[in-house]
């Protein structure tokens, strides 16, 4: 993602704009609608629901709709609503993957309807993904140092070790320069072997082209984001073979035209990840809306469908959270039922280095601390582009 950042694992405050609502999806598509349109106020429009947000029943999963309508009668997918007090509300079950929940107001004012699509996590459970950006330096090492292995480098092996304690697995998301002396197709191709040996929990991702400027996908054409993400997804097929490839989790500063997920989608990016909130702005959200970003700064994930990629919040922030608060950080995380079951784990590897400004001697402890926490809490490590978010569709 970017270099510096902060994120803090608190809640924010209940939004107080229409959540779900026709009203929302309208304003999306920049339509006006009229102000005594029903409102669905839960579930949100791209809501990923999953166990904790319902009750298990045969058939599915069973969840409440709410919200408003001045209305004498509200019918949600052809079954009668309580009314009371311009609220309605009623319980619905979730048998498909995908669900469009229609409600219909009948009153004096007339008839409306509000619309919503919901994606249910049918197999969901604790689980946790680990993803590391702005990855070069590493490779830059095994080229000129030319090791025997791939885990005689320092840092792969700190990984291995991780892996070999708590099972842990890894998205790695590299650039394709340095900026200076070191581009990808100077990494020899003699450690593929070792590489699909250990793809089971090491892959390798598109990031950027390089660490600088800041921001390149902001404002950049669609094809631009393309043309580097497909040589670098080249030179890892290339190095490390297709076993290890990942399509990318993270684009570097989470900042992207929107007309580019669609294309994105089309190369095989299923998960996001992004901040939602940064700095106390909304930022490093894709560009979505700040409707979109608030709820995502509350919430695992969220499901957009005119791409068909889910987008996750990132819970922490190793590089910026000290050893003796990374349980601080992740443990109110499972007080709220909208943040409990994924985890979304991420650092940044120049931190790691000595010879960066900023480098942490205690930031392999900090991994280990974070890691050690989601295992002892029965979360399991996944790689979000496998299955849905890495539980089974």
């Amino acid at each position: 993602m970017q270099r510096r950042e902060l994120l803090t694992g608190a809640a924010a405050a209940a939004a107080s704009w229409w959540v779900g609502s026709e009203t929302f999806r309208a304003a999306a598509a920049g339509e006006s609608t009229s102000p005594d349109a029903i409102r669905i106020e839960e579930p949100f429009h791209g809501a990923v629901l999953n166990r904790r947000h319902g009750e298990a029943v045969d058939g599915g999963l069973k969840i409440r709709v709410r919200g408003q309508a001045k209305a004498e009668r509200v019918t949600v997918n052809g079954q009668p609503a309580e009314c009371r007090n311009g609220q309605f509300s009623v319980p619905l079950v979730l048998s498909q993957p995908v669900t469009e929940i229609v409600a219909m107001a009948e009153g004096p004012s007339g008839r409306g309807e509000a619309r919503v699509k919901v994606r249910w996590d049918k197999h969901s459970m604790p689980r946790y993904r680990f993803s590391i950006d702005d990855n070069v330096f590493f490779l830059r090492d095994i080229a000129q140092k030319g090791y025997r292995s791939l885990f005689d480098s320092w840092y792969l092996k700190m990984l291995k070790d991780l892996n070999t304690a708590y099972g842990a697995k890894f998205t790695v998301n590299i650039y394709y320069t340095d900026g200076a002396d070191f581009h990808l197709p100077q990494f020899p191709d003699r450690y593929r072997g070792e590489w699909k040996d250990n793809a089971h929990w090491l892959k390798l991702a598109f990031h950027a082209w390089a660490d600088q400027p800041p921001r390149p996908y902001q404002d950049a054409p669609p094809e631009k984001l393309l043309a580097d993400l497909d040589q670098v997804a080249e030179q890892i097929h290339r190095f490390a073979g297709p076993e290890t490839y990942a399509p990318p989790t993270v684009i570097h500063w989470g900042m992207t035209r929107q007309s580019a997920l669609k294309p994105l989608a089309s190369r095989g990016v299923r998960a996001l990840s992004g901040y939602f909130k940064y700095n106390g702005k909304y930022d490093v959200n894709y560009r979505f809306s700040d409707e979109i970003s608030e709820y995502l700064s509350r919430h695992d994930a969220w499901m957009d469908f005119s791409s068909g990629i889910v987008f996750s919040r990132v819970d922490i922030v190793c590089n910026n959270v000290p050893v003796d608060r990374v349980v601080a950080t992740l443990e109110p995380q499972l007080q709220d039922p909208n943040t409990a079951e994924i985890m979304d784990l991420f650092t940044h590897e120049q931190y790691f280095w000595p010879f960066y400004h900023l480098y942490l001697p205690d930031h392999p402890k900090r991994l280990d601390t974070a890691i050690r926490w989601v295992t002892e809490h029965g979360f399991k490590p996944v790689f979000f582009h496998e299955g849905f978010l890495g539980a089974p569709e």
